[in-house]
């Protein structure tokens, strides 16, 4: 059974894409995969007891699709064109299809381990994404292709330990480095461990206490975050930073982080 972050996780990310009924029903498809759920599911227990790592389950990988689809669709508001849609092989949809999948199945590789997660994803997802799109798209083998194709470069990417080229791949980096608040870190800390290597990640996460995605003043996508301390700053600079850096999308990103009460740094 779903739990209730799940659950309003995904009431908005429907409510985001309710312009889109394409995109919408791709996302209610995947929703109600059972196979996928249970993936899902497994890739976090690993995660946090198995290796004492922040969360990396439903509610993440939900996470990480609403912050790609806000991004995508700044983006889009601003006129600048996704790498499918400037190549000429796909359209703005296609590529919101390609994000919201990897989105929702860049972490299925944590069921396995860490080490080199990003391609045990790729590897566990092909099967869901391949029936995914043929019951989206059962006449068009070229969008099956290429879709196909973005969403595996978007999951082996998400990590910035693999070069990747797409605007909609650095959209799924950035989107995931994004989801960093106290509330990714609260299951792992409650568990009670001997301390390990990793911890700082747990600690650093609880002191972010919200981030924000918006329109940018300088830039295109501002991403603003408040922390409750200033470990909150090793999670920025040692996860977030290093993501935007490794991102094709980079250059349309500013960003902003500060302790509560603070002047705000600013980063890019």
């Amino acid at each position: 059974m779903k739990s209730v972050k799940e659950l309003t996780t995904e009431s908005k990310i429907q409510h985001r894409l309710k312009d889109r009924p394409l995109c919408l029903e791709l996302v209610n498809y995947l929703f109600d995969d059972d196979e996928l759920q249970e993936l899902q599911e497994y890739a976090n227990n690993v995660s946090i007891r198995r290796l004492g790592y922040n969360d990396h389950g439903p509610v993440h990988m939900r996470q990480v699709v609403g912050n790609a689809i806000k991004m995508l669709n700044i983006l889009h508001d601003c006129g600048i064109k996704t790498s499918l849609e400037d190549e000429e092989v796909g359209t703005f949809e296609d590529s919101m299809c390609a994000v919201i999948m990897a989105g929702l199945m860049h972490d299925l590789g944590m069921s396995i381990g860490r080490q080199s997660h990003e391609k045990m994803s790729a590897l566990l997802a092909q099967p869901i994404i391949e029936r995914t799109l043929m019951h989206m798209f059962p006449n068009d083998l070229h969008k099956r292709v290429v879709i196909k194709a973005m969403t595996t470069e978007c999951i082996i990417g998400h990590m910035s330990s693999h070069k990747i080229h797409s605007i909609e791949a650095g959209i799924i980096l950035i989107a995931d480095g994004c989801d960093m608040t106290k509330g990714r870190a609260r299951i792992p800390l409650a568990i009670n461990t001997a301390p390990k290597v990793g911890d700082i990640h747990k600690y650093s996460a609880n002191a972010i206490k919200w981030i924000g995605i918006h329109h940018g003043e300088r830039k295109p996508i501002k991403i603003d975050i408040e922390m409750t301390s200033e470990v909150g700053f090793f999670q920025i600079e040692e996860v977030l930073l290093e993501k935007i850096n490794a991102s094709p999308a980079k250059k349309f990103v500013e960003l902003y982080a500060g302790v509560e009460g603070e002047e705000r740094k600013c980063y890019l």
